[in-house]
């Protein structure tokens, strides 16, 4: 994610996180069904038990759910931006962690009208933003499950004091589903942490004359009756706050680059310019970012711009990243493109086990920025790094990246500070070795889930050397760290 320069300045949280007042399943006179224990089968001796209602990430511990992972969503909605409506069947494809007799979804002010497990009407009801179902039998831990959810109403932003909002944002003509930490629930239900990583169908049914824009590679689109239906595959392991659907009026140009599909989609409510131009050299960036981080790792290439003020950031949607129109107000900017393209790489093939870990994201894709423009006759890496050691406010080393808290997850700190980090590890081993961290850690945790105690150990096995004192310094450090030097 990139907040525009005027967010940064001001310290400002971004987006995002927060839980609604919900009402129970149907109506709000309806009380909310206890989950009861589901029968085994006949002869069966296992103790089956609910799945946890939260992943247990220290920083937002009712985000995702335990009991079972997904391997597949299936999303097809139906949206009038009219009448701000949305209706839609998501089918999840999981498998059990453990014996369950209930687990939960995340699905955030939306009204369920049915689900079933393996194709058998299951009980559901709401506790807040969770859905919980109760199948007819227990799930086995092992087994895969299919879970149907049928559901609709007015889609709502998730809302808190200290990330600000996001998710799903009506606009005049269409709609815009978006946002870090969290998004996915308020469109479709979800286990929706990062730990928890799947591959995606989605359909958008809209107006016709409408674009609707999602993730992954265009899959085809059809038209009947009034109304369109665009259809993405991601193929790629995507966590959930990665998903995106943007639905509205745009200028689309489509391509091929290296066999894979390449699709921008630039808003109309922005004249042709430099968002188009910028957009534009979305494969020459990832061509050179893969000389630095190794293959492409995901289906397709992209980028789409909106004007919306509810949007002043970018966010590293996978295979398509979205972009605030603020960050091209003052004319061509590619430095927003290389930090969302490098999040391909770093955030989303290479995802978060824990959001405390946001570093390992933010850190590397403001290296990218800066290693990008060198390449494209900037100022250099160590040059970016001098002005940064030198400027930063007193804020910043107070704030240590690697431990920054929920409320300073998009801080100057996680982003700046996280970006010297990278430095000051490439000027300790020296370029060789830095290099080849880079390249190995996108290779051998590509499409997994990574903590920062795998990255230092991978580096200091690299590199051969102690780097202990390093990252202590520089990532939960509360002071300013000493230069680095080559040791």
């Amino acid at each position: 994610m990139t907040l525009s320069r005027r967010t940064l300045c001001a310290g400002t949280g971004l987006l995002l996180a927060g839980t609604l007042g919900l009402t129970a399943c149907g109506s709000a006179d309806e009380p909310t069904p206890a989950p009861t224990p589901a029968a085994a089968s006949p002869g069966a001796s296992r103790q089956f038990s609910p799945g946890a209602a939260g992943s247990g990430d220290e920083y937002f511990p009712t985000y995702g759910n335990g009991g079972y992972d997904v391997s597949r969503y299936t999303v097809k909605v139906r949206y009038d931006p009219a009448e701000d409506r949305l209706s839609g069947t998501t089918t999840v494809q999981a498998a059990a962690t453990s014996d369950l007799s209930a687990f939960n979804l995340d699905l955030a002010g939306l009204t369920v009208r049915s689900v079933t497990v393996d194709g058998a009407p299951a009980k559901h009801g709401r506790k807040g933003d969770e859905l919980v179902v109760t199948p007819a039998r227990g799930l086995i831990a092992g087994n895969g499950f299919v879970a149907e959810i049928v559901y609709e109403g007015e889609p709502e932003p998730l809302r808190n004091e200290a990330l600000g909002v996001g998710g799903f944002l009506h606009t005049e003509d269409g709609a815009i589903a978006l946002g870090q930490p969290e998004s996915a629930s308020t469109w479709f239900p979800v286990n929706d942490h990062p730990s928890d990583k799947a591959t995606y169908d989605i359909e958008i049914t809209v107006p016709e004359g409408l674009t609707a824009v999602s993730n992954g590679v265009p899959a085809g689109k059809s038209t009947t009756g009034g109304w369109t239906t665009w259809k993405w595959a991601e193929r790629s392991p995507m966590a959930s706050y990665l998903s995106t659907v943007v639905i509205g009026r745009f200028r689309i140009t489509e391509g091929e680059h290296k066999g894979r599909p390449v699709f921008h989609a630039v808003t109309t409510d922005l004249p042709k310019g430099a968002a188009d131009r910028s957009i534009a050299g979305t494969v020459e960036v990832a061509d050179y970012l893969e000389s630095v981080f190794g293959p492409y790792p995901v289906g397709a290439y992209g980028g789409v711009v909106v004007a919306d003020d509810r949007i002043r950031y970018a966010l590293e949607t996978q295979s398509r990243p979205v972009y605030g129109a603020s960050f091209f107000s003052r004319g061509e900017n590619t430095g927003v493109v290389a930090h969302e393209l490098a999040h391909q790489w770093f955030g989303n093939s290479v995802s978060l086990a824990k959001w405390q870990d946001i570093w390992l994201n933010e850190g590397l894709a403001t290296y990218a920025e800066w290693l990008w423009a060198e390449h494209d006759g900037g100022r250099t890496a160590q040059q970016a790094f001098d002005v940064r050691y030198a400027g930063s406010s007193g804020q910043v080393w107070r704030t240590p990246p690697g431990e920054p808290g929920a409320e300073n997850l998009f801080s100057e700190s996680v982003y700046q500070r996280g970006g010297m980090t990278v430095h000051a590890l490439r000027v300790a081993v020296g370029d060789k070795a830095f290099f080849e961290i880079l390249k190995t850690w996108a290779a051998q945790k590509r499409d997994a889930n990574a903590t920062t105690a795998e990255f230092v150990a991978l580096a200091e096995r690299v590199s051969g050397e102690q780097l202990d004192d390093l990252f202590e310094a520089w990532l939960y450090g509360t002071q300013r760290p000493a230069r680095p030097e080559r040791r």
